[in-house]
């Protein structure tokens, strides 16, 4: 094009959509701009196509990292599972019996006799539990001598030592989840024994970190002797139901269902 040409008016609007402080009704288009813009057909497509998820989350975009339906979604590199609460928060909603949204001990002592456990065993989990997570899942918050725990805050409680499982915000991680079963199982691969567990206890130890020994210990303890068949193996798919809780909702009704035959 050379200086003191016009453009058409479908040309000019195009230039005013991409220059819009370009004076327009000039006839001084530089050659190079209107090559760049118009040697070839121009071709404008944006593809606004999206699924009910996409929706869902344009609707409301606070739950970003969180899933939008009850199928697991991929969100930097973990899950959230089943609506909008994560694998960890699905875990410990099984031990908020009235479902106020905070964990109390009395109620964590009924969630662990509720799944098959002693008393004293679940005296001590009651104490040590609350007592531990109560102030970690309540950031800014005066302690409170109930030692209620916060769901929606469960992901600050994570300790080390873990299995990696749940990442920093609580979501699941199938690449960790495959890794226990690839790394420590040689003996069967959807199962572990109560060495592999004892050695896959061992290599996830964070050095001084005693605490975090202490509750994974723990709580895979209680699982393997809950949970494990007359072989002694902990299955795979146990182990899965474990960390998004719905293990817990099944043991307590099968024990309501073996109490009512009696």
């Amino acid at each position: 094009m050379k200086k003191g040409q016009c453009l058409d008016s479908k040309r000019r609007n195009i230039l005013k959509m991409f220059l819009p402080g370009f004076n327009v009704s000039s006839c001084s288009v530089p050659p190079y701009l209107y090559s760049c813009l118009f040697s070839k057909p121009f071709h404008l497509s944006i593809n606004l196509s999206l699924n009910n998820k996409d929706k869902a989350f344009i609707a409301n975009p606070s739950t970003g990292s969180k899933a939008n339906s009850a199928n697991t979604r991929s969100v930097n590199g973990g899950e959230a599972i089943n609506g909008d609460q994560t694998a960890l928060q699905k875990h410990v909603a099984f031990f908020d019996r009235n479902k106020d949204g905070l964990i109390y001990p009395w109620e964590t002592f009924e969630g662990f006799r509720a799944i098959g456990c002693g008393i004293p065993l679940s005296v001590a989990a009651a104490i040590f539990i609350n007592g531990v997570l109560s102030w970690q899942s309540r950031p800014g918050k005066f302690p409170s001598l109930l030692f209620p725990i916060e769901i929606r805050n469960i992901h600050r409680t994570k300790h080390g030592s873990d299995s990696g499982v749940y990442d920093t915000e609580g979501r699941f991680v199938p690449a960790k989840f495959e890794e226990i079963f690839h790394k420590h199982a040689p003996s069967s691969s959807n199962a572990l024994t109560s060495k592999e567990l004892s050695q896959m206890l061992k290599s996830n130890r964070i050095p001084k970190n005693y605490y975090g020994w202490l509750a994974a210990w723990g709580e895979w303890t209680i699982l393997y002797y809950l949970c494990k068949d007359k072989d002694g193996f902990l299955h795979k798919e146990t182990i899965r139901s474990a960390y998004d809780g719905s293990l817990f909702e099944k043991m307590e009704k099968e024990r309501r269902s073996s109490h009512k035959a009696k």
